[in-house]
């Protein structure tokens, strides 16, 4: 730590959110932190998205390779020149922290439910999410709640790998996500470039039995086939 300049140590130390913070903590008692740690000592079974969370406070992360356990070429993640590390607290230099005001302000608006699953979710663990994806639409003002979404964090886990994935990461139209269903699943053209349409099931209470007798029926590979199935039938 004594390596790291004052300013760097107190914007590292300045992080309180459990997942950024473990990173944080980890690389500054190790060096560095590996994909394989992130999912086996602290079950982050998302690694880019945890160290996401540390680039968005402003603290440069350098992605390398190591050798992992088994012996195959994984991620490993320390800190970067600590010259460019971003002061959050201006828009200007950097991704902002998405407040608790917002969070309420969308959960007074919307409920307290998931934009994705559509499902009532407990307002603790809800995540705040720019509707299009920060890296590619910049920033914008708290005050226009319209840009932003409320999501499970399996729901935002989802839509983060599959922003990644998608073919308008490198091409960064917002346009093109503004007709994406991971933005706007409430009116939509596409998801991820590809012409389809979702429908989220969420089992609870007693529903729960149908669905174990639906799995038990199909096998969970055939289950969607089987669901589809009975739609059609019904509809004919």
């Amino acid at each position: 730590m004594n390596d790291y300049p004052k300013e760097f140590l107190e914007l590292l130390q300045s992080v309180t959110a459990k997942r950024p913070r473990t990173v944080i903590q980890h690389i500054l008692e190790h060096g560095f932190i590996t994909s394989e740690e992130l999912k086996n000592i602290y079950g982050y079974n998302h690694p880019p998205r945890a160290v996401r969370d540390v680039r968005e406070y402003g603290i440069p992360v350098v992605t390398y390779r190591v050798t992992g356990k088994d012996g195959r070429s994984i991620a490993a993640y320390r800190f970067g020149d600590p010259s460019q590390a971003k002061n959050i607290l201006s828009k200007a230099t950097g991704r902002t922290v998405l407040s608790k005001a917002l969070k309420q302000a969308l959960i007074d608006k919307y409920g307290s439910k998931c934009f994705i699953y559509l499902d009532t979710v407990d307002e603790s663990v809800l995540q705040v999410d720019h509707r299009i994806p920060y890296e590619i639409g910049g920033e914008h003002s708290e005050e226009d709640t319209d840009y932003f979404m409320l999501l499970s964090p399996s729901a935002n886990r989802t839509k983060s790998w599959t922003c990644q994935h998608c073919e308008n990461w490198e091409r960064k139209d917002s346009d093109f996500c503004l007709r994406c269903f991971w933005a706007y699943p409430e009116s939509y053209e596409h998801v991820a470039g590809k012409y389809e349409k979702i429908i989220s099931l969420v089992f609870s209470g007693n529903e729960i039995e149908d669905y174990r007798k639906l799995i038990e029926l199909s096998g969970e590979e055939n289950a969607q086939k089987l669901i589809k199935r009975i739609i059609h039938e019904h509809l004919n």
